[in-house]
């Protein structure tokens, strides 16, 4: 369909300097489809690939219901992980820079309860937050919805499935009859669909982006011995050489296992699924995100929310039962412009799995076979870069900046010497160069940031 701008709307002009600032000028196909009914305050079932716009068009739609003189909580999103409800409250506090004293609170689970009492002492204006967490909070009186106007729930497919619809459901029916209800997801099964029918009043279905991947990524499938399979996809990584890889498995113990032996190899893996705690898991995306590791071995679970720059690959250990999500993954690379490789392993009982994906997908898949008889020695990417940890963070009122300036300015390292820099509430990480990883870890030990010491470590 044919690109529309902003200014076509009737948003607040608030708004329309933060999309200017963003250099966000043409709509995307789903946020031409979702916008308008939602601007009128219609429900919507918001349906769309991996990174095609949804969180600019919910946010922009609740930030217009929004009265920021009513200090009360008027919007709530929620969503199925930690990384996710930090991505989201990121982009709606970006759309929401123009507009005065608007209140933006988090509330995930795996962190301290504490912090986010004393943050819900004063009603924000917007949560972005996990089922669980939102639950206890209003089980608790912590949190109160009366005055609600927007709920949105972003992944709605595993918010209204599993482990989260319980919940989900819990805090829908505790929510005012007059809130306007958003359901976004990639994937919409027939499930979801009818909970969409009791949970939503005649929503308007904007669906757009859904039936084919991304023109930029080149996908591939081949055939393979179930008892290779470990060595086929060493033999895809070391024959492609992507600079960054998410490798999905089915399972944990797969996860585990595919992270062992790529590590044997000399791969520079880690791994997601989850078995592991939620600082480990910070570290782990830090890590990768930042090229420390330039592979990641994850579930389709763990890997929900993840929003990786410039993914280069991603990789099917095994095919998916459901082609939806076969769409899901490979709409983690080829986004925003840039170009990516999809590869696939599938054995011969998986050969339904390939129908189904040529179904969904309207293709038909030609399989490739992989020479392992000869196989060529495993040959990994390097990781060119290490990561320093350092115990302080937002709550001592360290920046980024602070950091870049006690390293490029006392400790004496290049300012292209150093990488992606990431803050926590108590914690700093830092990509440095190999080649003065160690002088950079000497330097900042000796020295001080921001006129403090601050333990710092290696985690690599």
């Amino acid at each position: 369909m044919s690109t529309r701008p902003f200014t076509d709307l009737a948003l607040n002009p608030a708004l329309l300097q933060a999309l200017a600032w963003l250099n966000y000028t043409q709509m995307t196909p789903i946020q031409a489809l979702s916008l308008p009914p939602m601007l009128e305050g219609r429900d919507v079932i918001g349906h769309a690939r991996t990174g095609s716009g949804k969180t600019a068009a919910y946010g922009l739609a609740l930030l217009s219901r929004l009265d920021p003189a009513l200090p009360r909580t008027q919007a709530l999103v929620l969503c199925p992980t930690r990384e996710l409800a930090d991505q989201i409250s990121k982009e709606i506090r970006r759309l929401a820079r123009g507009l005065p004293n608007i209140k933006l609170t988090v509330l995930s689970g795996g962190i301290a309860l504490r912090p986010q009492l004393a943050s819900l002492e004063h009603d924000p204006h917007i949560v972005v937050g996990m089922a669980g967490r939102i639950q206890e909070h209003l089980e608790q009186g912590t949190l109160k919805l009366q005055d609600l106007k927007v709920l949105v729930l972003d992944e709605a497919d595993r918010m209204l499935d599993g482990d989260f619809e319980a919940a989900s459901r819990a805090i829908v029916e505790q929510a005012p009859a007059s809130r306007q209800t958003l359901f976004f997801s990639a994937t919409f099964p027939d499930a979801v669909r009818v909970l969409s029918r009791r949970l939503q009043k005649d929503p308007v279905e904007a669906s757009t982006d859904t039936a084919a991947v991304s023109p930029e990524v080149q996908q591939t499938f081949y055939e393979i011995d179930p008892l290779k399979r470990l060595d086929a996809l060493a033999h895809l990584l070391s024959s492609h050489r992507p600079e960054s890889a998410l490798v999905f498995c089915h399972t944990r113990k797969d996860a585990q296992e595919v992270e062992a032996d790529l590590a044997r190899r000399g791969f520079a893996v880690l791994a997601l699924h989850g078995d592991i705690e939620q600082r480990e898991r910070d570290e782990v995306l830090v890590r990768f995100a930042n090229g420390s590791y330039r592979v990641l071995v994850a579930t389709d679970v763990a890997a929900r929310g993840l929003d990786i720059k410039n993914l280069a690959a991603v990789i099917s250990y095994e095919l998916p039962l459901d082609p939806d999500l076969h769409v899901h993954r490979v709409g983690r690379t080829g986004r925003a412009g840039q170009s990516g490789i999809a590869l696939h392993l599938f054995s011969a009982r998986e050969h339904s799995r390939v129908a189904a994906i040529e179904a969904r997908l309207g293709i038909e898949i030609a399989a490739q076979k992989l020479p392992l008889s000869s196989r060529t020695q495993d040959r990994p990417v390097a990781a060119t870069v290490v990561t320093l940890c350092i115990d302080g963070g937002r709550s001592d009122k360290l920046r980024p900046g602070d950091l870049l300036g006690a390293l490029t300015g006392d400790a004496g390292i290049a300012k292209d010497a150093v990488g992606k820099i990431n803050t926590f509430d108590t914690r700093t990480y830092v990509a440095i160069d190999k080649s003065v990883a160690a002088l950079a870890l000497k330097r900042l030990r000796e020295g001080k940031i921001k006129g403090r010491n601050f333990r710092v470590r290696p985690i690599d």
